[in-house]
Formats: structure tokens, sequence, C-alpha cells
């Protein structure tokens, strides 16, 4: 009876090592480059921060991790076409207004986003 239960501790020990040791490293799958000013004019998506697709599904910067990349579409008042931007965010609960005012337009910086909860990465 020792000899098994000897055998089943030494098989959970192996298992919990094992978990504990190997972890998936973490990769990036898709890299999205910050155009470069000479494409600014010409280019129908800009992009203003480099950042990247990861391996896991989540977006990160250089700086910081993101769990989700908005596309957010809508028109700004008295414009003749739709603005998009592109956002990473740890939330998926930002509207367009809320971007609009992020990017710049609002003139009260309570309205910009907390970098550790989302950035502005592009726009078209």
């Amino acid at each position: 009876m020792k000899k098994v239960v000897s055998c089943i501790l030494i098989v959970i020990c192996i298992f919990t090592l094992y978990s504990y040791f190997h972890t998936e490293e973490i990769y990036v799958v898709k890299t999205f480059e910050k155009t470069s000013s000479e494409l600014n004019n010409n280019s129908k998506e800009i992009t203003n921060v480099t950042y990247y697709k990861m391996s896991d599904g989540t977006w990160k910067t250089d700086n910081h991790s993101y769990k989700y990349k908005l596309v957010l579409k809508g028109r700004l008042s008295n414009s003749i076409k739709d603005t998009t931007y592109i956002i990473l965010s740890n939330t998926k609960n930002i509207t367009f207004q809320q971007a609009v005012k992020a990017s710049g337009l609002s003139s009260n910086t309570n309205d910009y986003f907390e970098i550790e909860n989302a950035v502005i990465v592009g726009f078209s």
C-alpha cells in the first residue's frame, strides 16, 4: 500500500513540476508599423503608434498590453465622410464619441484615455 501511495505522490509531483515550468511563450503574430510621415497624405489608414498582435490573442504597444482591438466608425459633425478610430483597450465599452474626445478634439484632459486602459493607435 505504501508503494502505491508513493507512486501516486511521485506522479502528482511530476505533473505539478511540469505545469509549473512549462509555460507557452507568447510571441508576435503580426506587426502594424507606424505610418511614415511621407505616406500620411496618401495613406487610407494612418497608424500613429506601432502595435502588435500577440499569439495569445492580446494586443501590445511597445510599453503596454491590451485585451481588445476596437475599430470604431462614425461621422464627425459637418464631415463629408466617416472617420474610423483603431483603439487598443482593456475594455470593450468605448464609444465613437469617447474616441473623438480622446483623439485630441476635447479641451478637457479627463476625456483622454489613461494609457494603461486604452490607446488610439490609428485612424482613417
